[in-house]
């Protein structure tokens, strides 16, 4: 609970992923993927209750056995390909009886956040309703281009001057997908996590790993690795 708010942190995992079958519950660091962001939301300071929201029996076994609610199997048609996570996550408020007034969304793919990065995105959404996880990108879009036709290209952005170093380039930001935190009703009001109002945590590089295909495993064992080095 912060400032009288309840507190609700949801971990989506659905079990369908084409791009490594199973990756929720693969083992990373001598614990399943899921399990990572468990136990970083179980070390958060405002977190009331911490619920998955999952249609595959195997990762709620396994999130339950870590210490994480499982009140109900999702949907499958939330569980496709087409579902979004702004569906699963009004689900997961509308299922509950116990009522809550902030929602925390923690990917499993996002294994290295820390519980102050958590609580850092719940603190900073009280001002406005919403705040997200970004990080600075390595690839700025000032030196990406749109192919129009195979013989012509055009500057994605466009800028009032040449930017020929990169240290002349904006920083630019990117949604990292580690922690999304909410107003429930503001969530509700705007069909959506993010509108102009909301407020940016920036996390460092070295947290932001996003897993995604086996060569992000093995990222994340090496980074592990250079941790306990």
């Amino acid at each position: 609970m912060i400032e009288g708010k309840k507190v609700l942190a949801l971990i989506t995992a659905r079990g369908g992923s084409k791009g490594v079958p199973g990756k929720n519950i693969m083992m990373a660091g001598g614990k399943p993927l899921v399990a990572w962001s468990i136990e970083a939301a179980r070390k958060s300071k405002y977190i009331d209750r911490l619920i998955i929201s999952s249609d595959d029996d195997e990762i709620i076994s396994v999130a339950s056995a870590f210490g994480c609610d499982a009140p109900f199997v999702r949907p499958s048609e939330l569980a496709n390909d087409d579902a979004i996570t702004y569906d699963v996550a009004i689900h997961a408020i509308d299922f509950l009886e116990e009522r809550f007034n902030i929602l925390v969304v923690l990917q499993p793919t996002s294994p290295l956040r820390i519980a102050e990065d958590i609580d850092r995105c719940i603190e900073c959404s009280l001002s406005t309703g919403s705040c997200v996880s970004l990080v600075e990108t390595d690839k700025s879009p000032y030196w990406m281009y749109k192919l129009p036709t195979e013989s012509s290209m055009v500057p994605l952005l466009q800028s009032d001057k040449a930017i020929l170093r990169r240290q002349d380039a904006p920083p630019i930001f990117m949604l990292n997908g580690a922690v999304y935190a909410v107003d429930c009703n503001w969530l509700k009001r705007n069909g959506s996590f993010i509108n102009d109002d909301t407020v940016p945590y920036v996390m460092p590089k070295d947290r932001s790993l996003d897993i995604d295909t086996h060569d992000d495993f093995e990222i994340f064992e090496r980074l592990l690795k250079l941790q306990k080095s």
